[in-house]
């Protein structure tokens, strides 16, 4: 384990906060509210991967792997509160390596990070769920879902999905023998400060880019990335061990957030709307074949994508309001940050795309 230190003056008596998954979307939103709320902090990365999120930030960096136990109890000694964001997210079935590998990054690595945190006394832990982990209404499944509904393993799921029930598996395991721990579950994250990028990154960008002709219909829950990260400090400081919070700011249909493209970027929406039938078949073909002989490459809409928007599945944030005060914003101002934020970086290339209506904050 290597570990690179920046001489941060802010709270320089207080233990360093650790967090993993610092170069991720939720993680470089999460790293940058923290700097500004004077937090030091002690950031695992990954020496291979894309850290260019944590360029120039004052942060003290340490490189390891959660899946090595021993590497990441001693990257976390010496800390006081722990945010585990990390995680391998994929909407593909893959192959054997490929489960493998979101296994033992989402399973395997979150029970490494609970038990070093519980071992060298780091105090509560803050661990990133996902939606689609949480379970639903079988026979309504757009019905609001709450924290309580268990996860239906019994009809076709994407690894990832399987991966975060069993997070949390490991989560209520760790409480149950007393380990002070709060799940936050994120809804699908639009925002800045996306390196990577995500999803609904690529996809923004593509559509300015004038390169999304058509589209498939379906619906989701977004969560802005403002809203993830106050979910996260909400957990952190008001929530209670045991438990999961489910934060998103608003459901959306994809014909919607084409609406609010076209409204931020000023490029015309495709009109073009792919059967569902169709665009399904189409995936299972595509993404059987570039999985296995093409598969850095990215996939747009994936069998499991396309199921999780057909379900058009809504969410019951109300207990995350109620008990933790939470206060969403709103997915139009997500956009216009995510729109801000590739535009400044170059990603936005057609000339008729509008200039951003908010400007980035330096550094971010």
């Amino acid at each position: 384990m290597d570990s690179e230190s920046s001489n941060s003056t802010s709270g320089a008596s207080a233990p360093p906060v650790f967090l993993t998954g610092a170069a991720g979307h939720v993680g470089a939103n999460l790293v940058r509210k923290l700097l500004d709320d004077g937090v030091r902090l002690r950031v695992l990365l990954r020496s291979k991967e894309n850290n260019e999120s944590l360029e120039g930030l004052d942060v003290e960096r340490v490189y390891s792997d959660i899946r090595d136990l021993d590497a990441t109890r001693e990257a976390i000694a010496g800390c006081h509160g722990v945010f585990h964001t990390a995680a391998l997210v994929s909407t593909i079935d893959g192959d054997d390596a490929h489960r493998r590998d979101v296994f033992e990054s989402n399973v395997i690595g979150t029970r490494n990070v609970l038990q070093a945190a519980r071992e060298v006394e780091a105090g509560r832990v803050v661990v990133t769920g996902s939606f689609s982990a949480v379970g639903y209404d079988l026979d309504d499944p757009s019905a609001p879902a709450r924290e309580s509904m268990p996860f239906y393993p019994m009809e076709r799921t994407m690894p990832y999905e399987r991966s975060k029930a069993m997070v949390e598996s490991e989560c209520w395991h760790a409480a149950a023998a007393g380990q002070d721990v709060v799940i936050a579950t994120s809804c699908a994250v639009v925002g800045g400060n996306d390196f990577f990028p995500s999803r609904m990154g690529r996809t923004l960008c593509d559509f300015a880019n004038h390169k999304l002709h058509a589209y498939v219909d379906g619906g989701f829950e977004f969560v802005a990335a403002e809203d993830i990260v106050q979910g996260h400090l909400l957990c952190m400081e008001r929530g209670r061990s045991g438990q999961k919070y489910i934060f998103s700011s608003e459901y959306k249909t994809i014909s919607d957030m084409l609406d609010l493209f076209q409204e931020v970027s000023g490029v015309k929406r495709p009109r073009r709307e792919i059967p569902v039938g169709l665009m399904l078949a189409f995936s299972e073909v595509a993404s059987y074949a570039l999985s296995r002989f093409y598969p850095s490459y990215p996939q747009r809409f994936t069998p499991g994508a396309i199921r999780l928007l057909q379900q058009r599945r809504h969410a019951d944030t109300s207990k995350a309001k109620e008990e933790l005060g939470f206060q969403p914003t709103t997915i139009r101002s997500a956009i216009q940050d995510a729109y801000a934020f590739h535009h400044q970086r170059g990603a936005i290339t057609n000339p008729r795309a509008k200039r951003p209506e908010t400007a980035v904050a330096a550094g971010g």
